[in-house]
């Protein structure tokens, strides 16, 4: 095939693709259990053994009891055949006995009482206990999906899972949604060429509403149930917006400006807070659990704390740069950001490929408490819902996720799979599954966390909440 043919194939091919089209899947392994080991029965012995002396013969114990140290002693002078002849002659005598203490019988079981029903208590708890299970973690990904037109850019945040179970990702100039439920695919939005692309994507609490910054500095609320554009917020930044999190009503956005700004989406003038300490693009903005500070990186190294009653709308110019806490500790930066579920001050945060460091911080006390160099770029970082464990996804030169045991950072498994930095990571509303995006245009799913302990109630239907008033305002 001349290589005329040959681009016109490959041109054909890439034509062909359709977002989130299924390239592989998996079946799912179950989890490979371990026997437990339960004690076979509860011994009912008591805690004394008393020899009885009519049954001893004292003269053979004294015996027994000094033969080694004379054995010993007549070793260096007796011959061969004389040290033979005695160990014959011991053995004939003594008819190989060897015991000092002598028992008529077993000793009594024990009364009744304190003891006895504490060792009952302790045998009958360990015998109803279950078994910790070993959770079997698949070394493949479970679901593989096309991502066509993924935006191979480290400093922007183009994937979420929603609390309905809906996944969203941006493609290019287009955002998609993909309903786990039912793995049905529908397009919320494309924007024109003058808007896009689409720089980052963040659901709202309520699973149903959708933020979605632009490459043109705008950022557009979406209802995704009737795939309404209920708001377009506008003049909040001077370029693109990378990055987005929710608040309750409050969607703080990230610009490249360097700007940090807190929008109230049930006003008009919706800028209630700006928070400026970056210098450079903000790539990264988490909210604590609690809703009380939020972590901000940028790419200027930098690591924020912010306090959100450190600021007020009356007031933005005087609080606009006190922060909490500065960290200068990366060295390159600083995009993947992670609350622990667990531990509410407790935030993990990674660096760029000039840094390839987790670092875990104390956002009371302003303490780096642990830093542990990865080998490779961090591009994002999840926390284990149900086990203290956290999972980094990472780029050059494996693009492998990594699952660590916290607080020893101690690797349990490596995921690969992906031929390109991995960009992207979210996280299922059960906490179980993970689904990771990276710049070889694939969207994977992996069974990385297992499954919850106790099952988690189902999701009620959202309603328009702080939303209502959406419709008649632009």
């Amino acid at each position: 095939m001349d290589a005329a043919s040959s681009i016109s194939s490959e041109k054909s091919r890439i034509a062909s693709r359709r977002p989130l089209q299924d390239v592989g899947s998996r079946p799912y392994i179950p989890s490979l259990l371990t026997s437990s080991r339960n004690p076979s029965s509860s011994r009912q012995y008591g805690d004394r053994f008393i020899p009885d002396r009519s049954s001893m013969d004292f003269d053979m114990a004294y015996y027994l009891l000094t033969e080694p140290r004379k054995e010993k002693e007549n070793m260096a002078v007796a011959s061969p055949s004389k040290e033979a002849y005695r160990k014959l002659l011991a053995d004939t005598l003594l008819s190989n006995r060897s015991r000092i203490l002598s028992f008529k019988s077993k000793p009594p079981a024990p009364s009744e009482g304190i003891c006895n029903e504490f060792s009952s208590n302790v045998t009958s708890a360990a015998q109803t206990k279950p078994a910790r299970q070993r959770r079997y973690i698949p070394q493949s990904a479970e679901r593989t999906l096309d991502a066509p037109d993924l935006v191979d850019d480290y400093y922007l945040n183009l994937l979420d899972w929603g609390s309905s179970n809906v996944l969203s990702i941006a493609l290019g100039n287009t955002v998609y949604l993909w309903d786990a439920s039912s793995g049905s695919t529908s397009e919320l939005v494309t924007v024109d060429d003058d808007s896009g692309p689409v720089t980052s994507v963040s659901w709202a609490p309520d699973g149903r509403h959708i933020a979605v910054g632009l490459n043109s500095s705008d950022i557009q609320l979406w209802d995704s149930s009737s795939n309404h554009l209920l708001r377009t917020l506008r003049g909040v930044h001077q370029s693109r917006v990378g990055s987005l999190a929710w608040n309750n009503n409050i969607l703080t956005t990230g610009g490249m400006d360097g700007a940090i700004v807190n929008n109230d989406v049930r006003i008009r003038s919706h800028i209630v807070q700006t928070y400026r300490g970056h210098h450079q693009e903000v790539c990264g903005l988490k909210w604590q659990g609690s809703g009380h500070q939020l972590a901000s990186g940028g790419n200027d190294n930098l690591l924020h704390i912010w306090d959100l009653s450190m600021g007020s709308s009356s007031n933005l110019a005087h609080n606009q740069n006190q922060w909490l806490h500065r960290f200068e500790d990366h060295m390159a930066a600083v995009k993947a950001l992670a609350w622990c579920p667990f531990q509410s001050n407790l935030l993990a945060s990674g660096g760029g490929g000039g840094d390839r460091c987790i670092k875990f911080w104390n956002t009371h006390t302003g303490a780096c408490l642990n830093s542990v160099d990865t080998g490779s770029q961090v591009c994002s970082l999840l926390w284990n819902k149900n086990e203290r464990e956290l999972l980094s996804s990472h780029g050059f030169t494996q693009n492998q996720l990594t699952l660590w045991k916290y607080p020893s950072m101690v690797k349990i498994s490596e995921l690969t799979g992906h031929t390109s930095r991995v960009l992207f990571m979210a996280q299922s509303p059960d906490g179980c599954t993970v689904a990771s995006a990276a710049g070889d245009e694939t969207l994977r799913f992996w069974n990385v966390f297992g499954n919850p302990e106790t099952p988690k109630p189902a999701a009620k239907s959202a309603s328009l909440g702080p939303f209502a008033s959406f419709n008649h305002i632009r």
